[in-house]
């Protein structure tokens, strides 16, 4: 849509706001459609619980007025862009002429305008200076800008009739960060792990209106590029929507009818219903999922599970005790002997069978038990926090040498990734479906915080990572990265001064910061999060709060499986 450029938040901040006082600065027109009123009498009922998205706040926008100028027709078209969504943007399309009324495409591109846009009139084309927050694609993908990013977009005019009409626009939208919450929902879309025995999240951001045909259609299409290679679909290619749309009924049953029926019931139905059912239960208003091949319903169940919050206590080291928090407060793990001093960084699969940590000399070793000594897995020094994956495998990273992967009893694989070559890995954690590898690593151009397809043979043994997406532009430092849900990462680092915060970074969406603790020691993400202070202090996130633990000193390391 646009080339973008950089520049710095102050500079940006002393731009002087030359818009109208219908401008840019006002894209989303609320307006109550209606008033309600706590009824006072009749007889008490008792409702279904259903919670649906609240319809009756519309945004609204009018046509090109007599006589405007070309930029007020420019800002009345983006404003009209932003309430097109439900009458396929015919308002907006009344600011062009010629052939870009037919062939201008809204959802191209989404530009989400962090701040007001500043516009530039130069005789016949107008100029939009878009502080940028980030871009969606036309599948859905958001990707969060760096700090500091604007991005120009130029508009064309000519006079027909002696009224200012737009002759040449990019393909796409600008609309400011409220109307882009208004209008798009963020939605998960469930493809199956290599191996098949897990829903791997595909996050993808669409228009609010009509979201389940949005979903279904984009199921169809298949996983996004940089996923193709680690996950699979049971959806076999060529099976299409019947009439184009998905129906929510009165019941709340979402109605997905595919052909062709032949495909269809020779394919695995089960695990196609499994697909449909996870991705569109994540809509507003649906209960359940009926998909039809033809006119016949598929009703094979299977339950694949997905990877989201970690079973288990918290764990964490106390002394030279290995310890979970429980309802009673701090207990021993059973099995697990004393700890050797400059012990660090524990891991632990599901069900504790497989332990790790890192030791004084940054090696990384099994966790001692009483019936059985540590075990050297990866020699040090140097190596980062390990993560353990469902598959048994334990993954760490050393500087020089990149990611690397070992089985207990095995030897140690160095995974290729040439997106990491020349950079310095900070931090790696396994997301639970063992397809996403969260890493933080260090560069000449700076910290990035990447999320990486994992590639793996038959047996499951990884072959590389694939090429990464990258989340968080806006952090400035990295030190620490967790899984806190299956589509967030917790990463501990800078984005905006000296201040170390825990963030939340969505694969494919805004990041925002938790408020500040001092001295961060180290984060666990899972039902509930939790972080240490370099004090031994343990505290735990509620609500936006950081709470303090009540009777618990002297702990570090926190974690949870993974």
């Amino acid at each position: 849509m646009s080339t973008p450029r950089s520049g710095s938040r102050a500079a940006r901040s002393r731009r002087p706001a030359r818009l109208a006082a219908s401008g840019l600065a006002a894209l989303v027109v609320l307006a109550l459609a209606a008033c309600t009123s706590i009824p006072t009498s009749g007889a008490v009922r008792e409702g279904d619980g259903t919670v649906t998205e609240n319809g009756d706040i519309d945004v609204l926008a009018e046509g090109p007025r007599p006589g405007a100028t070309p930029q007020q027709i420019v800002e009345g078209f983006q404003l009209a862009g932003a309430a097109g969504f439900d009458s396929e943007f015919a308002t907006a399309r009344e600011f062009l002429t010629g052939p870009v009324k037919r062939t201008w495409e809204p959802l191209t591109e989404v530009l989400v305008a962090e701040a007001p846009v500043v516009v530039d009139t130069r005789s016949r084309s107008v100029t939009a200076t878009v502080p940028l927050a980030a871009r969606v694609d036309a599948d859905g993908r958001y990707t969060e800008a760096p700090q500091g990013a604007d991005t120009a977009v130029t508009y064309d005019l000519v006079r027909v009739q002696g009224e200012w009409r737009i002759s040449l626009a990019p393909d796409g939208l600008v609309l400011s960060a409220a109307s882009f919450d208004k209008q798009f929902r963020s939605t998960p879309l469930y493809f199956l792990s290599a191996d098949g025995e897990s829903l791997v999240p595909d996050t993808r951001w669409f228009p609010a209106h009509n979201l389940q045909t949005w979903v279904a259609r984009a199921l169809l299409v298949g996983p996004s590029p940089w996923l193709r290679d680690a996950v699979t679909t049971a959806i076999p290619e060529g099976v299409q929507l019947q009439a184009g749309t998905v129906v929510i009924d009165v019941s709340g049953s979402a109605l997905v009818p595919l052909d062709p029926a032949n495909t269809l019931l020779k394919a695995d139905t089960a695990s196609i219903v499994a697909q449909f059912e996870a991705s569109l239960i994540q809509v507003a208003g649906v209960r359940r999922v009926k998909v039809t091949a033809g006119a016949v319903p598929l009703v094979e169940q299977r339950e694949i599970p997905r990877g989201g919050l970690p079973d288990g206590p918290v764990e964490m080291i106390q002394d030279d005790q290995l310890v979970a928090l429980g309802e009673d407060g701090l207990t021993a793990v059973d099995g697990i002997a004393p700890l050797p001093a400059g012990s660090r960084a524990l891991a632990r699969d599901e069900k504790g069978d497989l332990r790790v940590m890192l030791d004084a000399g940054g090696s990384l070793v099994t966790v001692p038990r009483v019936d059985a000594e540590s075990r050297v897995l990866v020699p040090g020094p140097a190596l980062v926090a390990p993560s353990v994956d469902r598959l048994g495998w334990v993954w760490t990273a050393r500087a020089g040498e990149g990611v690397i992967a070992v089985k207990d009893g095995e030897d140690p694989l160095v995974v290729p990734a040439e997106w990491l070559e020349g950079r310095t890995t900070v931090a790696v954690r396994m997301a639970r479906d063992a397809t996403r590898l969260a890493v933080v690593s260090r560069g000449a151009d700076g910290v990035w915080v990447n999320v990486f397809p994992v590639v793996r043979d038959a047996q499951g043994t990884p072959q590389k990572l694939g090429e990464p997406v990258r989340v968080g532009a806006v952090l400035e430092d990295a030190t620490e990265v967790v899984w806190l849900d299956e589509s967030v990462l917790g990463v501990v680092g800078r984005s905006d001064g000296e201040t170390l915060l825990v963030h939340r970074v969505p694969v494919f969406g805004p990041t925002t910061a938790e408020p500040e603790v001092p001295d961060v020691e180290a984060l666990a993400g899972g039902r509930v999060v939790y972080l240490t202070t370099t004090d031994g202090v343990l505290h735990k996130l509620v609500g936006t709060t950081w709470a303090t633990v009540a009777d618990v000193e002297g702990v570090r390391d926190p974690s949870y499986p993974g």
